[in-house]
Protein backbone atom coordinates (compact mmCIF):
# COMPACT_ATOMS: atom_id res chain seq x y z
CA UNK A 1 0.00 0.00 0.00
CA UNK A 2 2.96 2.50 0.97
CA UNK A 3 3.98 2.31 -2.59
CA UNK A 4 -0.10 3.26 -4.02
CA UNK A 5 0.59 6.20 -2.25
CA UNK A 6 4.23 6.94 -3.09
CA UNK A 7 2.82 6.44 -7.13
CA UNK A 8 0.24 8.29 -6.08
CA UNK A 9 2.12 11.49 -4.84
CA UNK A 10 4.13 11.10 -7.54
CA UNK A 11 1.93 11.35 -10.35
CA UNK A 12 0.00 13.86 -9.06
CA UNK A 13 -3.04 11.09 -9.15
CA UNK A 14 -4.92 10.33 -6.15
CA UNK A 15 -5.94 6.55 -5.20
CA UNK A 16 -9.63 6.92 -5.88
CA UNK A 17 -12.13 5.15 -2.89
CA UNK A 18 -16.31 5.35 -2.96
CA UNK A 19 -17.78 6.97 -0.29
CA UNK A 20 -19.75 3.55 0.17
CA UNK A 21 -16.30 2.17 0.73
CA UNK A 22 -15.20 4.30 2.90
CA UNK A 23 -18.25 4.06 5.29
CA UNK A 24 -17.47 0.42 5.11
CA UNK A 25 -13.48 0.84 6.18
CA UNK A 26 -14.88 3.40 9.17
CA UNK A 27 -17.74 1.40 10.22
CA UNK A 28 -15.46 -1.50 10.33
CA UNK A 29 -13.04 0.07 12.67
CA UNK A 30 -15.81 1.47 14.55
CA UNK A 31 -17.07 -2.48 15.48
CA UNK A 32 -13.95 -3.77 16.07
CA UNK A 33 -12.24 -0.96 17.97
CA UNK A 34 -14.82 1.77 18.95
CA UNK A 35 -15.55 5.41 17.36
CA UNK A 36 -12.68 7.10 18.69
CA UNK A 37 -10.41 4.56 16.29
CA UNK A 38 -12.69 5.14 13.37
CA UNK A 39 -12.42 8.81 13.98
CA UNK A 40 -8.69 8.74 13.74
CA UNK A 41 -8.41 6.53 10.66
CA UNK A 42 -10.95 9.05 8.95
CA UNK A 43 -8.38 11.76 9.44
CA UNK A 44 -5.73 9.79 8.73
CA UNK A 45 -7.57 9.06 4.89
CA UNK A 46 -7.79 12.04 5.07
CA UNK A 47 -4.01 13.15 4.84
CA UNK A 48 -3.44 10.52 2.58
CA UNK A 49 -3.32 10.30 -1.64
CA UNK A 50 -6.85 9.39 -1.67
CA UNK A 51 -10.10 10.75 -2.73
CA UNK A 52 -13.20 9.96 -1.90
CA UNK A 53 -16.12 9.69 -4.56
CA UNK A 54 -19.26 10.26 -4.00
CA UNK A 55 -22.20 7.49 -5.05
CA UNK A 56 -23.69 9.64 -8.24
CA UNK A 57 -26.71 7.94 -9.66
CA UNK A 58 -24.71 7.04 -12.57
CA UNK A 59 -22.11 4.65 -10.05
CA UNK A 60 -24.78 3.47 -8.10
CA UNK A 61 -26.51 2.07 -11.36
CA UNK A 62 -23.29 0.94 -12.31
CA UNK A 63 -22.66 -0.58 -9.12
CA UNK A 64 -26.47 -2.46 -9.08
CA UNK A 65 -26.09 -3.88 -13.35
CA UNK A 66 -22.41 -5.21 -11.19
CA UNK A 67 -24.84 -7.07 -8.51
CA UNK A 68 -27.46 -8.19 -10.56
CA UNK A 69 -24.79 -10.87 -12.20
CA UNK A 70 -22.37 -10.96 -9.92
CA UNK A 71 -22.13 -12.91 -6.15
CA UNK A 72 -20.73 -9.98 -4.77
CA UNK A 73 -21.45 -7.72 -1.73
CA UNK A 74 -23.36 -4.56 -2.91
CA UNK A 75 -20.50 -2.43 -1.64
CA UNK A 76 -17.79 -3.98 -3.04
CA UNK A 77 -19.81 -3.93 -6.49
CA UNK A 78 -19.78 0.06 -5.93
CA UNK A 79 -15.57 -0.08 -5.98
CA UNK A 80 -15.61 -2.53 -8.86
CA UNK A 81 -18.12 0.01 -10.49
CA UNK A 82 -15.98 2.65 -9.88
CA UNK A 83 -12.66 0.75 -11.45
CA UNK A 84 -15.44 -0.10 -14.38
CA UNK A 85 -16.58 3.76 -14.98
CA UNK A 86 -12.65 5.34 -14.08
CA UNK A 87 -11.15 2.68 -16.44
CA UNK A 88 -8.93 1.83 -13.51
CA UNK A 89 -7.52 -0.82 -11.28
CA UNK A 90 -9.21 -2.17 -8.59
CA UNK A 91 -6.25 -3.04 -5.54
CA UNK A 92 -7.37 -5.27 -3.54
CA UNK A 93 -7.18 -8.92 -1.42
CA UNK A 94 -10.35 -9.61 -0.99
CA UNK A 95 -11.31 -12.90 -3.10
CA UNK A 96 -14.63 -11.83 -3.89
CA UNK A 97 -13.48 -9.79 -6.50
CA UNK A 98 -12.58 -12.72 -8.83
CA UNK A 99 -15.87 -12.30 -9.73
CA UNK A 100 -15.63 -9.28 -11.76
CA UNK A 101 -11.84 -10.18 -12.92
CA UNK A 102 -12.88 -10.45 -16.41
CA UNK A 103 -15.04 -7.63 -16.25
CA UNK A 104 -12.33 -5.05 -14.56
CA UNK A 105 -8.07 -5.14 -14.07
CA UNK A 106 -7.84 -6.46 -10.45
CA UNK A 107 -4.32 -6.09 -8.87
CA UNK A 108 -4.11 -8.46 -5.79
CA UNK A 109 -2.76 -7.14 -2.56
Amino acid sequence: MIELFEKAVESSKPLLMCVINWGEVYYQVARQFGDQKAQEIEQLIQTLPIMVVEADKDLTREAARIKVTKRMAYADCFAAALARLKKGELYTGDPEFKAVEKDIKVVWL
